[in-house]
């Protein structure tokens, strides 16, 4: 039987009922662990009750501020079997649908600002059978969670395998074939169930729950014997007056984050010593950022790591004394993964050569949902292809220094340049389109996009930046659009990115 993420919850609400698992540090609101247990037996009773069963996917659709009901809502998933799709809740309603299509999803748990979407978009997902809103009664073709709560709160739990699904994973936007995660109940939880001493203490996050590393922050601090504090939206000056009142020994932050931090007037004066350990993660960080942390957090390990959803859980993890003495570093392979570094025939290279990071993680493995051809081509030999670009000291910290494929990481946040080319050329006007990284202060990097309009057509860049907001998300909207007579092209007549001129002199605002 897999160690099951609810037996933890199970043993937190025997053992410390009353003490708060969870605290929304953006409205006061908390739960504590015999509440959640109990709600969500009572969401899993009643989902049973609405025909969802073992094997259905349910998309999750919910607010960052409705964490509460997304964690008891996770967790009653779980109990009956059903699979859990955490959904971005900064998509646009045409890439949801893609995802919710792709998914066949049975039914769908949505907040109050996702209520009329999920009802106009019903009519192009036949899987679908139930829709639960949460926070909008009264909906058309939908019911209300109060309705579906069942009144009976005892322990529930079906059968389930390490090789059943837990959650699919969406990683990326869609261009009609949207990539979903299959991550299994042998290889979700990163940490063992156990009960901890409690230490009354709290980890702080803001990580959004549905990428892979804000759900591991249902579960994981709770093992620690602490209550999460969860932010719903970062503002760094809001952050740094929770750990001065809070003092929590724990946190973890973007880079995105983490710039902004730094950059707030509030940060060189504020109260951190409560701090321990600062983690970091989910996309690429700046070593003068890290230098600038560790300065202000002398008694605390701030620590980075690497990983991929594909993957696994943060497979690369850095030691404090690696921290201090390799910056730019994202740590040493953590047993039993593998670590290899190839260049472009497969040959493997030598210490500090570089090239693309390969990895090997046995009882890890993640497959792309309902698509055997990509899983195919990125687990090709058994080793994650990862599209990342690095080298290995000689004691085999990594190094990450670029990216093979072309994937802009904006504020922690995976931005595919074909996804968003694919909706700029969709414009009656363009005729061609380019998209790239470029390097921003705070998020990392901003998307950047150059474009080729029909001759005699007049397009500004506002029009067309309007253009993508209804089609993307918002943070996959390039804040730069520079228009060009031609792109630079091969004689194969791919386009040759790096011979693109610089941004325009005046971009557009980036918010994070």
């Amino acid at each position: 039987m897999a160690d099951r993420l609810p037996d933890q919850l199970r043993l937190m609400a025997a053992s410390y009922p009353d003490e708060t698992a969870y605290r929304n540090m953006g409205n006061g609101s908390s739960i504590t662990f015999v509440q959640w247990e109990r709600d969500s037996n009572r969401l899993a009773r009643g989902l049973r009750e609405q025909g969802v069963n073992k094997g259905a996917l349910v998309a999750v659709c919910l607010e960052a501020g409705q964490i509460l009901d997304f964690i008891v809502t996770y967790s009653a998933l779980h109990k009956i079997g059903a699979v859990a799709v955490p959904m971005n809740n900064r998509l646009s309603p045409t890439e949801m649908r893609d995802i919710l299509v792709h998914a066949e999803v049975t039914a769908i748990v949505a907040g109050v600002s996702y209520g009329q979407a999920i009802v106009s978009l019903s009519g192009a997902i036949s899987s679908l059978a139930l829709t639960v809103t949460v926070g909008q009664p009264g909906l058309e073709g939908c019911v209300d969670i109060g309705e579906v709560m069942s009144s009976n709160d005892e322990a529930i739990q079906v059968p389930i395998g390490d090789d059943d699904l837990a959650d699919v994973m969406y990683t990326s936007g869609t261009t009609g074939r949207p990539k979903g995660v299959a991550v299994r109940h042998g290889s979700v939880a990163m940490l063992p169930n156990t009960t901890p001493e409690w230490r009354g203490t709290g980890w702080l996050t803001a990580t959004p729950v549905f990428t892979f590393a804000g759900l591991g922050f249902i579960y994981n601090p709770m093992k620690a014997g602490m209550t999460v504090l969860y932010l719903p939206t970062f503002d760094a000056g809001r952050w740094l007056r929770i750990v001065e009142d809070e003092r929590p020994p724990i946190a973890f932050l973007v880079p995105a984050m983490a710039q902004l931090l730094i950059h707030h007037p509030g940060f060189e004066m504020a109260d951190l010593s409560s701090l321990k350990r600062l983690i970091l993660g989910s996309a690429p960080l700046a070593p003068d950022t890290l230098g600038r942390l560790q300065s202000r957090l002398p008694g605390a390990a701030v620590l980075n790591s690497y990983g991929m959803t594909e993957g696994g859980h943060a497979t690369f993890f850095m030691d404090p004394e690696g921290a201090r003495t390799r910056p730019g570093a994202v740590g040493r392979a953590r047993p039993p993964v593998e670590v290899r570094i190839i260049d472009s025939s497969g040959a493997i290279c030598g210490t500090g050569g570089v090239g693309e990071v390969i990895t090997r993680n046995p009882g890890g493995h993640r497959e792309y949902y309902k698509d055997p051809e990509e899983t195919a081509r990125m687990w090709n030999g058994g080793w994650l292809h990862t599209g990342d670009l690095g080298y290995l000291d000689a004691d085999g910290y990594l190094y990450i220094v670029g990216r093979k494929k072309e994937m802009i990481v904006r504020g922690g946040m995976n931005v595919y340049a074909d996804d968003v080319e694919s909706v700029l050329l969709a414009h009656p006007a363009v005729v061609e389109a380019a998209v790239v990284a470029i390097p921003h202060d705070v998020l990392g990097e901003d998307v950047s996009a150059f474009v080729v309009v029909l001759p005699g057509e007049t397009l500004s860049s506002d029009d067309l930046v309007h253009f993508a907001a209804e089609r993307l998300a918002d943070y996959k909207v390039p804040r730069h659009v520079r228009f060009l007579t031609r792109l630079p092209r091969n004689a194969g007549g791919k386009v040759m990115k790096s011979m693109l001129p610089g941004p325009s002199d005046d971009p557009l605002p980036a918010d994070p």
